[in-house]
């Protein structure tokens, strides 16, 4: 075939090769089967996270986290570190608002050995209170590091004020004060009811075979007994559209956090969302960037991004400035959002971004960690797996008049929030700045 049919013919993606199966005690196992790879990527994912605690508990998902790698009966911290590196395996995990993911990954013929760690060290942990005691040091350190972090301030500030005393709201690590009080019982209580098989998703992608891995899954998490999923705490966020100066005089720079109301995870105005964003600030040649820095060279970094959640999301704007351009930075920000609103994105503009997303898409499932994690998720979320396909249909699908209506549903003067951090000396900001 020449070049020119090539490009006239673009590949179409082989089907993916996904299977899921329900152990008997109710344990969803998911697998994609990757012939042409030598890794496998596996995973527990429990379907909760830092917005199911309760305010005395916040930050204990995190905490439970860290705590599974300081040993089990069988195996000591030090043990496990070097059982992973012993077969070059990369063993990892993080806490989200909404879920929580112990992952390993390894070539596929290490995968017993790394069954064998990975379940023991998410099923059995010690919890002892000397490691307790130690671990809750290093959060604190950890927590201080943030708090020495101004991008890091600004963003927790706006999210605390955006969803007033809603856990959604609370830092996912928790504060000194709720650390500072988890003991052995808390630690122990959290885990047995969380880490059930109902609230498990075993996810793995790679050169695996589904029935024969599913058997491995059971002999190490079938004995687990079965029990209702854990309640999610299903109060839904209120919004509070603030104006919040926090003055630091130690910064040099003026952090700036502009946001708003974004519908949850599974509108049905995703795509168009996600291309809106991306034409908004979502790379080098964004409206944001090109505009703020690249023009009027203004802040060094300015970005935008889009935070969906089960019920709720926000969209938010992040710049770091000077003092003395903070104003016209916010203005031109502003000026953007009514841009968006009052003039239709020209379609080379939207051709751009729409093959900007393609491609991130395209390249984000090229390793098997990351089929392993869109599986899980898309399992969370939708109870189903989209095709490539699927989802390039629906990028195709979105048209500037999609991108119009929504810049107009979201981008509300009496919705946005706003929040600055820095030396700010006698700034005031007004609701009747923020016109848009």
């Amino acid at each position: 075939m020449s070049a020119t049919q090539s490009a006239e013919h673009p590949r179409t993606h082989a089907p993916r090769n996904i299977r899921k199966t329900i152990l008997p005690n109710g344990m969803l196992v998911l697998t994609e089967s990757m012939a042409h790879m030598r890794s496998i990527s596996m995973g527990a994912w429990i379907k909760q996270g830092s917005r199911d605690e309760s305010a005395p508990e916040n930050g204990i998902s995190h905490f439970v986290e860290h705590m599974v790698f300081k040993g089990t009966p069988t195996r000591s911290a030090q043990d496990i570190a070097r059982e992973v590196d012993s077969i070059g395996g990369n063993l990892d995990a993080f806490t989200g608002k909404e879920t929580v993911c112990f992952n390993i990954k390894v070539l596929d013929e290490n995968l017993p050995p790394a069954m064998d760690v990975l379940s023991d060290l998410v099923l059995n942990p010690k919890f002892s209170p000397e490691d307790l005691e130690r671990e809750q040091g290093v959060i604190l350190e950890e927590i201080k590091m943030d708090e020495d972090s101004p991008d890091s301030v600004v963003h927790e500030v706006f999210t605390q004020n955006f969803w007033k005393n809603h856990p959604l709201g609370r830092p996912i690590l928790g504060t000194v004060k709720t650390v500072s009080s988890f003991n052995q019982q808390t630690v122990i209580d959290h885990h047995k009811h969380r880490f059930t098989p109902a609230n498990i998703v075993f996810s793995a992608a790679g050169h695996l075979e589904h029935d024969a891995f599913v058997e491995r899954v059971e002999r190490a998490f079938g004995h687990l007994p079965a029990a209702p999923p854990s309640p999610q705490i299903d109060q839904h966020p209120t919004i509070t559209p603030h104006i919040t100066l926090k003055k630091k005089k130690s910064l040099e720079q003026v952090q700036l956090c502009l946001g708003m109301p974004a519908p949850p995870v599974q509108s049905t105005d995703r795509f168009a969302l996600y291309i809106l964003n991306t034409i908004l600030g979502g790379g080098m040649s964004s409206r944001l960037f090109q505009s703020v820095r690249e023009e009027q060279g203004l802040a060094y970094s300015i970005f935008s991004e889009l935070s969906p959640f089960r019920d709720t999301g926000s969209l938010s704007i992040y710049a770091g400035v000077s003092l003395d351009k903070t104003e016209k930075t916010l203005q031109l920000t502003l000026s953007e959002l009514r841009r968006l609103k009052e003039e239709i994105v020209p379609d080379a503009e939207l051709k751009r971004a729409k093959d900007q997303m393609k491609s991130n898409i395209v390249l984000g499932l090229e390793s098997s960690s990351s089929r392993m994690s869109n599986l899980a998720r898309q399992q969370m979320y939708f109870s189903r797996f989209f095709t490539v396909e699927d989802i390039v249909q629906e990028i195709d699908a979105v048209n500037p008049a999609d991108l119009q209506r929504i810049a107009n549903d979201l981008f509300r003067p009496e919705l946005l929030a706003l929040t600055l951090l820095g030396n700010l000396g006698p700034m005031k900001v007004s609701r009747a700045d923020l016109a848009c």
